[in-house]
């Protein structure tokens, strides 16, 4: 298996970067989280975790297709988004840190090529950008995966 890399782009920017990793190429790292062994199902996976322990779910954390040019490049829908960023600041009524029991939970996963320790950092790195999600300069966060 390859990677996965999930980044912040405009729609634009976003296709042109899926067409230099299509092509085999490195984009530069910049607002993007590279995960190894992955694939977007797993992206999808921490979505359901997510919003659930932002008690957001219910809502739809499919991955969407971008652009029928390119079936590696899928965009995240806002819930997803929503319930990312608000691992960084939910307040929960325990004595725990939510974005840690994601990542655990994340990392407890059938075949995750990954532990606990490296899940939350791959977790805190993805709240941060979907977090620094601006409406205003329409970008959004990007699924990348071979």
């Amino acid at each position: 298996m390859g990677f996965t890399e999930i980044f912040v782009a405009t729609h634009d920017a976003a296709l042109k970067r899926a067409g230099v990793l299509d092509g085999g190429g490195s984009a530069p790292a910049g607002d993007a989280v590279r995960i190894p062994d992955i694939s977007d199902f797993e992206v999808e996976q921490l979505g359901d975790l997510a919003g659930a322990a932002v008690h957001a779910g219910g809502a739809d954390y499919e991955l969407t297709m971008v652009d029928v040019g390119s079936d590696s490049l899928l965009a995240v829908p806002p819930a997803m988004v929503r319930a990312l960023a608000d691992l960084l600041s939910y307040e929960t009524e325990g004595e725990g840190d939510i974005l840690e029991e994601v990542a655990e939970q994340w990392a407890a996963q059938d075949d995750m090529p990954f532990g606990a320790a490296e899940a939350r950092t791959y977790v805190q790195r993805l709240a941060e950008l979907a977090s620094g999600i601006d409406d205003s300069e329409r970008t959004g966060l990007y699924v990348w995966s071979a």
